[in-house]
């Protein structure tokens, strides 16, 4: 299941995406109202983690827009405040619960397995394959294709190229890959990130004519078949 934390504390973020990816949840970082509502609306999250205190929007201002867009998915509103009236201000925003800070681990799982339940039919299901021109990852059997070759990844380079499979186009850095797909704030003194690129787009690029995995110089990454490059 995926679901999409804004937070932007980094002590927060670390404890709440190292807890969930260890039961199995995969866990995409919004650190700001703005990036939250852009990755919300894309409909690909059966759970929202939404932090109040945001450094642009805040959690009420971001929770009113993605239901004012149709969004519909759960949305778990975190936040030092605990009087009623704040609790009362974020339900009518949209929320579908709230929690205080501090919190147990155990508790915020406990919150997310209720809102699964709760939410019923309105959660969309997981999608099983994912395909961009000829490359498809199928999620279940952990089979990557490219055409009719299959392609052999290690589990990080399977993660690095579902991520990117997920964000279809868009330009990511080099500190959000690292991030979204290691766990790690940004360092700028690793090359991890360049070091698996090489190694997938050897892997998915290298005996194919059109080019999949683009490196935009300076700014990152992006896996696009409209701008595949033929050689």
């Amino acid at each position: 299941m995926r679901v999409l934390l804004v937070e932007d504390d980094q002590r927060i973020v670390d404890f709440v995406q190292r807890g969930l990816k260890a039961e199995g949840y995969i866990v995409e970082v919004a650190r700001s109202g703005l990036e939250a509502i852009a990755l919300g609306t894309e409909g690909k999250f059966q759970i929202i983690i939404l932090d109040l205190g945001l450094p642009d929007l805040n959690g009420r201002q971001v929770c009113e827009h993605l239901r004012n867009a149709g969004v519909d998915t759960p949305i778990l509103m975190l936040t030092a405040r605990d009087t009623v009236q704040d609790k009362v201000t974020g339900l009518r925003s949209g929320a579908d619960d709230y929690m205080t800070k501090p919190f147990a681990f155990e508790e915020l799982l406990a919150r997310i397995e209720v809102l699964m339940r709760r939410g019923g039919g309105k959660i969309k299901p997981e999608v099983k394959e994912l395909q961009i021109a000829d490359l498809i990852l199928n999620m279940e059997t952990h089979e990557v294709r490219r055409g009719e070759k299959l392609v052999d990844l290690t589990p990080k380079e399977f993660a690095l190229l579902e991520y990117f499979m997920r964000m279809p186009g868009k330009l990511l850095s080099r500190t959000r890959i690292l991030e979204q797909v290691w766990g790690y704030s940004s360092d700028p003194l690793t090359n991890v990130v360049d070091v698996y690129i090489r190694q997938l787009r050897r892997k998915i690029d290298d005996d194919h004519d059109v080019k999949l995995l683009i490196t935009v110089r300076g700014y990152g990454y992006k896996l696009d078949a409209q701008q595949g490059m033929r050689i």
